[in-house]
């Protein structure tokens, strides 16, 4: 008969007699606990996408100097993606005998096509949100625009040759805070009014913007296609290519929720492993029957293989429709908190239950299925010849590479995906040579205890291969949800804490040298702490190494745009403490005006640039250069000012330069902002309080994930204890069955258990803590880039959780072994 023929048939029998439904159960929890994970965090990964898109004004946009091709609206309309159209250019704006160069922004119906606009009834008022556009014949002003001009709502703003009346005062647009140095005062007027004013003409500098939004699959489709058919001067944008501090929040939200999954897929290979080792022990006079029938040993391999993947099939399958019917219960009750309504899943969740469920299913169960080929005829006739021998370590190191490779695919990342294999393979030798050094202990002091204390502790000593099994599959277990909870908590809290409350919410721009030190004065003369300020020199990057640069010397459209762009340029004495050095060295007092430069690291690798490298930039018509002295990391999740390129002292003396300084301040004290401005008109007030916000949205967000999804992996994690108590279950039947036929007690026997799983998950427990505590400090200060310091709560969550969780499920799973009269148990264990 074929082997999958007959395991089917033998699938069959074993489940009608129980054999298989402790394994069924720890891959269905298993599975379906990953797949709501993943059909969750799914949705939640596309809505926080959505989220961030808000900042962008859509999912991807489409740049160029000169109206949007027809054929980007076809193809947008094929796929059924909304669309709109934004023009921008610099022109003057006048008011009242006053003329401003104000950055023109004419938009279409339906933008933004994500995020918000927002406006106020008058200039640093409290705002409200834009339900509509500026209707024809009107237009709105930003805060700067207002001021400088003298203007007020109800007024007229003339550009071109066209008349504005000043409806309301713009405080935020979604697609303003990406260039916040160099930009204009807005005022926006309908697309429709554009031609009315006479200033676009060929010839003109305009920027096209043509925006796209709607489903993600769609969304993906018209990028790839448009990618395609790019020309020069065409750019494509997408949330991925964002300001730096979004980006900062995107990829810690992903690495949070790929942590949670990756937890799951912990909990699932342990579990699986220690109920397959359980199925193998039951195994042993099975297969001894059909080596004495002639049965090879690749056959039984197969027949028992094809067995497993059947369940597997089924388990996995069944898992994969309980966790998709699970996350409705997230979705309708995230649905409240998200600004969007969640998108559908994608097909990836179902193939990575599937996939989780078989490859966690056959990497686990791997080695110990593999013993089944080396038993021996003779176990017929002698049962006393036990378990065959082990292995060599290689099927166990095949096993750990199998599940290490689902690891990294679950969680998406390398390094987190090591992290927390180093610790759970240093995790298992911990608890394995702990509980062993415990046993031993144990046999020493055996005889000074006393009742069910003694019992309880001899009988783990004289059950040591198990016993260790168990504390080492329960630590697991208890590290993985300790260690959930470190980043439910500690790290989440950590990550909001980048981003305090008072955060610098105000930029000044344009600040001149001779004022540094009145507006200094200005702050201190209203209870403000003084602020630093930071020169800046704006400069082109034009050669590198001598080689002229171009945006065309870059195949990169990031690499283009910096190129084209002018750079912001600093000086510093010293570092500042939202900057590390990764490379090179920072300078000393002996390097002041020296020609060196600092790059910020990711500049440096989007640009090609190493140590040693000479950059040249013209600032002012004339050229400077320097060389790349070091790279460095920043933090621009800071919110503070920050620069790409830093100088020592002295090294920029000759060339002209502003400053800029930035400073939190309160919503509620925007009347701060009036007087500031009247005393200094030419200073420039940039407000970045809604990228902040938009920022908190994207934490609080991934926050509440890490809630619910804390609650499924707690189930996995009591799967674990299951599957651990049951592994035993056999071997404890008898023994309190010839205890009880001995004259033992019902009250001692159940304190025997009681003390010997509070032991064991004390054990277990405490260890646990530990590994999720140093696992922890690695991710915090290795992966979030967090400084980390573990609570005492932990160890006391880990000793107190892990006794009494394995003490209740111990409790529920040997329940019917005190209540069945000892003979039908000696009846049903000692059965041939």
């Amino acid at each position: 008969m074929k082997a999958p023929r007959y395991a089917w048939r033998l699938l069959r029998r074993d489940w009608r007699a129980g054999e298989l439904q402790v394994l069924a159960v720890a891959l269905l929890i298993a599975v379906a606990s990953v797949a709501s994970v993943s059909f969750f965090t799914d949705r939640i990964g596309q809505a926080l996408v959505h989220q961030a898109s808000a900042l962008l004004g859509a999912d991807v946009v489409l740049g160029a100097s000169h109206p949007p091709a027809k054929s980007w609206g076809e193809l947008a309309g094929r796929h059924g993606l909304r669309t709109a159209e934004t023009v921008s250019f610099l022109s003057m704006a006048r008011a009242g005998g006053r003329v401003l160069l104000a950055d023109i922004k004419a938009v279409s119906p339906g933008y933004p096509l994500r995020g918000e606009l927002r406006i106020a009834p008058a200039r640093f008022a409290p705002d409200h949100l834009a339900t509509t556009l500026p209707a024809p014949g009107t237009a709105w002003a930003d805060a700067r625009l207002v001021g400088e001009l003298g203007v007020r709502v109800g007024e007229v703003v003339q550009v071109g040759q066209s008349r504005f009346t000043l409806a309301a005062v713009l405080s935020h647009e979604p697609d303003r805070g990406g260039a916040l140095f160099n930009i204009a005062p807005r005022l926006m007027i309908a697309r429709a009014d554009l031609a009315a004013t006479g200033l676009v003409v060929p010839g003109s500098r305009v920027q096209y913007r043509f925006l796209v939004a709607g489903e993600e699959a769609a969304v993906r489709a018209f990028r790839a296609e448009v990618g395609a058919q790019l020309e020069a001067g065409e750019r494509l944008e997408s949330v991925e290519d964002a300001r730096p501090e979004m980006r900062t929040a995107l990829s810690r939200a992903r690495q949070f929720l790929g942590l949670a999954a990756l937890v799951s897929v912990i909990l699932a290979g342990v579990a699986i492993a220690v109920a397959t080792h359980r199925f193998v022990l039951r195994r042993l006079d099975s297969c001894a029957v059909l080596r004495c029938l002639g049965a090879g040993q690749d056959q039984i391999l197969a027949i028992y293989g094809w067995q497993l993947l059947w369940l597997g099939l089924l388990a996995s399958g069944l898992g994969v429709v309980l966790g998709y019917l699970a996350h409705w219960a997230l979705v309708d009750v995230l649905g409240a908190l998200a600004a969007t309504t969640l998108p559908p899943p994608s097909p990836w969740p179902v193939l990575a239950g599937m996939g989780v469920g078989l490859v966690t299913l056959f990497g686990s169960a791997l080695p110990p299925l593999l013993h089944l080929r080396r038993v021996s005829p003779l176990r017929v006739l002698r049962r006393d010849l036990g378990a065959p021998p082990l292995l060599t370590r290689g099927s166990y190191v095949l096993g750990l590479l199998v599940l290490f490779a689902l690891m990294v695919w679950q969680a998406g990342d390398m390094t987190l995906g090591m992290a927390v294999l180093v610790g759970m393979v240093a995790t298992v030798a911990a608890l394995a040579l702990s509980a062993l050094g415990l046993l031993s202990l144990l046999r020493a002091l055996g005889r000074r205890l006393h009742g069910a204390w003694r019992l309880g502790m001899m009988n783990m000593s004289r059950r040591g291969a198990s016993a260790t099994v168990q504390v080492v599959a329960v630590g697991l277990g208890l590290m993985a949800l300790l260690l959930l909870a470190v980043v439910r908590v500690e790290l989440m809290a950590a990550w909001a804490e980048s981003l305090p409350p008072d955060a610098h919410n105000r930029f000044l721009v344009n600040i001149q040298p001779q004022q540094v030190a009145a507006l200094g004065d200005f702050f201190v003369a209203r209870g403000r702490e003084r602020p630093r300020f930071y020169p800046m020199i704006r400069g082109r990057f034009v050669a590198l190494n001598s080689v002229t640069v171009s945006p065309e010397s870059y195949a990169g459209e990031q690499a283009r745009r910096l190129v084209a762009r002018e750079f912001n340029l600093s000086w510093a004495a010293g570092l500042k403490e939202d900057n590390t050095i990764t490379a090179g060295r920072w300078w000393t007092g002996a390097d002041t005006g020296r020609p060196l430069v600092s790059v910020e690291a990711g500049l440096a690798k989007t640009l090609g640039l190493n140590l040693g490298d000479e950059m040249t930039f013209e600032i002012a018509g004339e050229p400077w250069s320097a060389t790349v002295a070091s790279l460095r990391k920043v933090e621009w999740d800071s919110m503070q000012a920050n620069f790409f390129v830093l100088a020592p002292p002295g090294a920029l003396d000759g060339f002209p330069a502003t400053y800029i300084t930035s400073f939190y301040l309160p919503l509620e004290d925007y009347d701060f902002l009036g007087r500031l401005v009247a005393a200094f008109p030419n200073v420039t007030v940039i407000d970045v309080a809604a990228i902040i916000e938009q920022v908190r949205r994207v934490i609080a967000r991934v926050s509440t994930a890490l809630e619910y999804v804390f609650g499924f992996t707690l189930l996995a994690g009591l799967t674990v204890l299951f599957a651990a108590l049951q592994a035993t279950l056999d071997q404890r039947l008898r023994e309190t069955a010839l205890l009880r036929t001995l004259g033992a007690s019902r009250r001692v026997l159940q304190g025997a258990m009681v003390a010997e799983f509070a032991a064991v998950g004390a054990l277990a427990g405490g260890l646990a803590a530990t590994a999720a505590a140093l696992i922890g400090a690695v991710l915090a200060e290795q992966v979030f880039k967090f400084s980390y310091q573990a609570d005492a709560l932990l160890w006391l969550a880990g000793l107190g959780g892990g006794a009494l969780a394995v003490v209740l499920a111990g409790a529920v799973g040997t329940r019917g072994v005190l209540q069945r009269p000892p003979w039908q148990t000696l009846q049903r264990v000692l059965a041939p």
